[in-house]
């Protein structure tokens, strides 16, 4: 791997906790306990390669159908980590922000992620970027319903609305749009995640599950990243005078 060509935005849905925890026959609240390891692993490894954004999906949408005591170890194990990462954040120049419906979340868990985006908002470093409650056609609606407001309220017009107008309406206003999505675990699927953001991100889905990746899987896709000829919808010739 070399330092040209790095993504400016990395994506990552991570998979696997739970099935990393049945194949050692633990309870699958270990294997989100593992799965935070990793996630520490991948934060320090986008740090010493300058990576300007990642995205992690944390918790969807959909992921309340769960078992109420595994949402609430989830939600106490998320509060401790961003409780214990702080000062490693602010040490690393890290600046953190969450995304999606964080309305929703427990009052406990609002605070603690309020709390830990004004600690570190004065980083200029790598941007951590949690995906909490979020859902793409969520984020889309949301963004749907803003824009309505507005030229209900006639303060845009209808012809104003274009691709460029409405991504600053999405949860991801500011950020560059992913070029490098991971998936681990091995499924073929995106999940709801970042739908309007990945139209031509790169896409590298490792076997492994997530509590098993660490800084080599994550150099190994970037790498893949880079050997990749992006077109954008042109052809090769066209791609290559661009």
């Amino acid at each position: 791997m070399t330092q040209d060509n790095l993504p400016k935005h990395i994506a990552i849905i991570m998979d696997g906790n739970g099935r990393w925890a049945k194949n050692r026959r633990l309870p699958r609240t270990m294997g989100h306990r593992a799965g935070i390891k990793s996630v520490r692993r991948v934060v320090e490894a986008c740090v010493a390669m300058k990576i300007p954004v990642l995205t992690l999906y944390a918790f969807s949408v959909e992921n309340w159908k769960r078992p109420k005591r595994e949402i609430g170890i989830l939600m106490r194990l998320l509060s401790e980590f961003l409780e214990k990462e702080i000062d490693e954040m602010n040490e690393h120049n890290i600046r953190f922000t969450a995304i999606g419906r964080l309305e929703e979340l427990p009052d406990f868990v609002q605070k603690r992620l309020s709390k830990t985006i004004q600690a570190t908002a004065k980083n200029t470093g790598l941007v951590l970027n949690l995906a909490l409650n979020y859902g793409g056609r969520s984020e889309i609606v949301d963004a749907t319903k803003k824009i309505a407001e507005k030229v209900k309220e006639a303060k845009m017009p209808v012809e104003a609305i274009d691709e460029e107008s409405f991504s600053k309406f999405l949860y991801t206003d500011g950020m560059p749009d992913p070029d490098l999505l991971i998936r681990t675990s091995g499924e073929m699927r995106i999940s709801n995640f970042l739908l309007w953001q990945i139209s031509y991100s790169e896409i590298v889905v490792t076997k492994k599950f997530w509590p098993d990746f660490d800084k080599s899987d994550l150099e190994k896709a970037v790498q893949e990243f880079q050997n990749r000829e992006r077109r954008f919808g042109a052809t090769e010739a066209a791609s290559r005078k661009n």
